[in-house]
């Protein structure tokens, strides 16, 4: 199917999650991203983002307000949304009891077939560099071990989408520059549209295009980034969020 041009990689319109107990998770979220973009969503830890990323991903529902990822609604037609995405939760870990290499044709072979999947397995296999680990239960990985895994399987599969959540999270700086510039590499290369977030303000700078920032469920600023430094007189993001929880902006539709 041909997607209008006018189609935003994700649509989010004044997004609300409540949950049991009268707790909101977000109130009120509104932002969108380009195709081909690098997006973070960035934030404290209990801002909302994963909270958002769910929503998005098919995983969870609104209390109100929408989502919608190129075009698709994520409550009326998550079977659109998902052909469409991969997602790569917080907590990314794999089947304990598979070897490493069966988790990732386990993974590749739900999404692709043929040799596209076949291709997608080896792409994995190199991205992941885990190398006779793969042989090994995915019980005896370290949590950087799993979590590489994961991504690995999210990029080779080069979705139209990839929602990663906190993907550095759990890897050494060594590792963490090279998922980013992993990521970068598919954005380019294979124009996979990337909506990340992270608590780590200082390493989405380098990696995002734009950013919205998340404070108790709230957007209070979204921009490029260095409008945004701009913006609030600041030398880096951690000044901006500073900034901006102190006077949060009206962030229009």
């Amino acid at each position: 199917m041909v997607l209008s041009p006018t189609h935003k990689a994700v649509e989010v319109e004044n997004l609300v999650k409540i949950y049991p107990g009268g707790i909101k998770g977000i109130d009120g979220v509104t932002f969108s991203v380009e195709e081909g973009e690098i997006y973070g969503l960035i934030g404290p830890n209990g801002s909302g983002k994963t909270t958002t990323l769910r929503i998005i991903a098919t995983i969870l529902k609104p209390t109100s307000g929408y989502a919608r990822v190129f075009g698709h609604d994520v409550v009326k037609e998550p079977l659109a949304v998902r052909r469409y995405l991969s997602y790569f939760p917080e907590e990314a870990g794999a089947y304990r009891d598979l070897r490493g290499i069966d988790f990732i044709k386990f993974m590749v072979y739900t999404r692709l077939e043929g040799r596209e999947a076949e291709e997608a397995v080896e792409e994995a296999i190199r991205i992941s560099e885990l190398g006779e680990s793969l042989k090994q239960p995915v019980r005896r990985y370290s949590k950087g071990m799993k979590r590489i895994l994961a991504l690995s399987v999210v990029l080779a599969s080069k979705p139209r989408l990839a929602i990663l959540d906190e993907p550095t999270s759990g890897l050494d700086v060594e590792r963490s520059i090279e998922v980013r510039n992993l990521i970068k590499r598919y954005v380019k290369n294979y124009g996979v549209t990337v909506l990340l977030s992270s608590h780590n303000m200082l390493e989405v700078e380098t990696l995002c295009e734009k950013v919205a920032i998340i404070h108790r469920g709230r957007i209070v600023a979204e921009g490029y980034v260095d409008e945004l430094k701009s913006r609030y007189s600041a030398v880096n993001l951690e000044e901006v969020f500073l900034e901006a929880i102190k006077s949060p902006i009206k962030v229009e539709a």
